[in-house]
C-alpha cells in the first residue's frame, strides 16, 4: 500500500495529480487518447499551462500514469474474484474471464488504453509488463492444475524454455502458482495462461469496440464457449 503524503504540500500535489487524471479520463472516454489535451486540462483544473508541467511533464507522462492505473485496477478486479474462487479450476476460469470482461465493459476507454499503443509513437514503460502479469497471475494458478495434451504441447515446450531463460517469468510462476521454472507443470501453466489471454483480448476488444453489434450473440456467451474449449483442452475439472 502506498503511504499517504505526509505534508500539506505533498497532499495538495497528490490531489492535484488526481484531479488532472480524472479530467483526462473524462476526455479519454469522450474522444479517445487523441482527445487528451493538456491545455484544456490546465484550464479546467485552474492551472496555467506551464504550471501543469510540474505535475506531468507531457501528455505521454500523463498517459503513462493512466496506463499504470488501468492495469492496477484490472489486477484489483481480478484479484477480488481470485480471492473467492471455487475449488473447480474450470469454474474458476469462467469466473476470472467474466470478471475481466465486466471490468473492460464498465470502462472501455480504460481497457482500450492498455490494449495496444494509445497514440502513435507512444512507448509504455517496462514496469507495465509486471502490471499486466499481475492481471494474469490468477490464470497461471488455474492452468497449473491442467494436463498437457498433444494440441498444446509445442506451445508448452516454448513456454518452459521461456521460464527457464527469464527470471521475471520464473518469479511470476513462483508467486502465483508456487512452481519452479523446471517443474513439469510450468509450461502447461504458462501455455494455458497465454491462450486464455489471447482469447480474452480477442473477445473483449471486439465487444468494447462495438464489432459484435447486430450479430445476435453476447460477448459473455462467446467467452464462456472459449473458456470451455480451453478447459477441455487442458482437462480442467
Amino acid at each position: 500500500m502506498t503511504a499517504a503524503p505526509s505534508s500539506p504540500r505533498a497532499r495538495y500535489r497528490e490531489q492535484t495529480r488526481a484531479d488532472i487524471k480524472e479530467i483526462a479520463l473524462r476526455q479519454l472516454a469522450e474522444g479517445g487518447p487523441e482527445a487528451v489535451a493538456l491545455t484544456r486540462i490546465a484550464k479546467e483544473v485552474g492551472l496555467s499551462g506551464p504550471a501543469l508541467y510540474r505535475y506531468f511533464s507531457n501528455r505521454d507522462d500523463l498517459l503513462t500514469s493512466l496506463v499504470r492505473d488501468a492495469y492496477d485496477d484490472a489486477a484489483t478486479a481480478i484479484g477480488h474474484t481470485a480471492d473467492r474462487l471455487p475449488d473447480s479450476p474450470r469454474e474458476a476460469l469462467h469466473l476470472l474471464a467474466g470478471a475481466y470482461l465486466d471490468w473492460a465493459s464498465a470502462a472501455p476507454h480504460r481497457y482500450l488504453l492498455i490494449q495496444g499503443s494509445p497514440v502513435p509513437g507512444y512507448a509504455a514503460p517496462p514496469d507495465t509488463v509486471g502490471r499486466a502479469r499481475a492481471v494474469l497471475g490468477p490464470f497461471v494458478k488455474i492452468f497449473s492444475a491442467g494436463e498437457l495434451t498433444d494440441s498444446v504441447s509445442p506451445l508448452a515446450g516454448e513456454m518452459s524454455t521461456w521460464a527457464a531463460q527469464d527470471e521475471a517469468v520464473a518469479g511470476w510462476l513462483r508467486e502465483y502458482a508456487d512452481l519452479a521454472p523446471d517443474d513439469a507443470r510450468a509450461g502447461t501453466a504458462l501455455a494455458g495462461t497465454v491462450l486464455a489471454w489471447s482469447a480474452l483480448h480477442g473477445t473483449v476488444s471486439l465487444e468494447v469496440s462495438g464489432q459484435y453489434t447486430g450479430m445476435g450473440h453476447s460477448a459473455k456467451t462467446q467467452l464462456t464457449s472459449q473458456m470451455n474449449m480451453l478447459a477441455d483442452t487442458f482437462r480442467l475439472a
